[in-house]
């Protein structure tokens, strides 16, 4: 059975024109308060809510900044200046701290460029110098010839005229029966024999057909033996012939002897 106490207030229990008496009403603020607190929330509360955490995070985020400012709130004004001269000052330093730093850096990049370059034309002159003497094989385009001296009667002038032929013509490296390497040193002499009809040449015997290898200018070096009066014309006379090949690719595989200058030094 409900209580006695549970059950809505009668009549006699009413106050003046039937009103329930103070404090026991629906609309008493205390059972409003009541409500409030344990009832299940609706949504404007959340939003309410919601919107009051971020109020409180934002004043406190000003608060913060405003507590930071005060450090310097309180300076005095010469301390201030104070502060801000050294602060420059500490900018210009690391500025020419800076660019120093980026000049030798530059100055760095410049000299190792330049040791490269020195270094490459370096390699270049003693690959050159080699070349020139003899000391290192030779590829290239260029010619070879071919003389015959069926009576022997060619004589080391002929031939020397020819190498320098050649060389008047732009030849760079000339071979003479592929074990005859012809530097600025080299000499040429007749046999010791003249019925072997060999030639001499830096101590070493060659023999008919001499073969010269030349690397130039193909056409260049060619023209050089046919010209009128030239080798060609010189052989013939002699009884020979010459005979002109031009090659794309001439291998000179054989070396100069070693030779130490006996008197002359290098000039300073």
């Amino acid at each position: 059975m409900p209580d006695a106490t549970d059950a809505p207030p009668g009549p006699e229990d009413r106050g003046p024109a039937g009103r329930p008496p103070d404090g026991d009403g629906p609309d008493d603020p205390r059972r409003r308060v009541r409500r409030a607190l344990l009832g299940r929330p609706g949504v404007g509360q959340l939003v309410v809510g919601g919107l009051l955490g971020l109020l409180g995070f934002a004043a406190a985020v000003q608060v913060n900044a405003v507590d930071s400012d005060d450090a310097y709130a309180g300076a005095r004004r010469g301390d201030l200046v104070q502060l801000l001269e050294t602060l420059s000052a500490a900018q210009d330093r690391a500025t020419r701290q800076l660019a120093e730093l980026e000049d030798t850096r530059d100055a760095l990049e410049l000299d190792s460029n330049e040791g490269d370059a020195a270094l490459e034309e370096a390699q270049r002159q003693l690959e050159a110098l080699l070349l020139l003497s003899g000391q290192v094989g030779a590829a290239g385009p260029g010619v070879i010839i071919t003389i015959q001296d069926p009576d022997g009667a060619i004589a080391a002038r002929t031939l020397l005229n020819a190498i320098e032929e050649l060389r008047d013509s732009g030849a760079e490296a000339i071979e003479v029966n592929n074990s005859a390497r012809v530097v600025a040193q080299t000499w040429f002499g007749d046999g010791p024999d003249p019925a072997d009809a060999s030639l001499v040449v830096d101590g070493a015997s060659v023999s008919a057909p001499y073969v010269l290898e030349a690397i130039g200018a193909p056409e260049t070096l060619a023209e050089a033996v046919r010209f009128p009066g030239g080798l060609a014309d010189e052989v013939e006379a002699l009884g020979g012939t010459v005979a002109v090949v031009e090659s794309d690719t001439v291998q000179i595989e054989s070396l100069a002897p070693e030779q130490d200058p006996d008197v002359a030094t290098p000039a300073t």
